[in-house]
């Protein structure tokens, strides 16, 4: 039997269908690398918030 839609809440109803948005990635221009990278990640030349990380 089904449950009456008075039993689910509001928020409830919109949890099941939070997941399904689609996000584009954020993409900003790094001055210190000279191109564009994701936000929150490593670029491909290893630089982070301007300091090389990986070598």
């Amino acid at each position: 039997m089904a449950v009456p839609a008075r039993k689910a809440s509001k928020s409830k109803k919109k949890l099941r269908r939070a997941h399904q948005k689609i996000l584009k990635p954020e993409i900003s221009y790094d001055e210190s690398i000279g191109g564009y990278r994701r936000s929150h990640y490593v670029s491909l030349n290893g630089h982070y918030k301007g300091k090389k990380i990986i070598k």
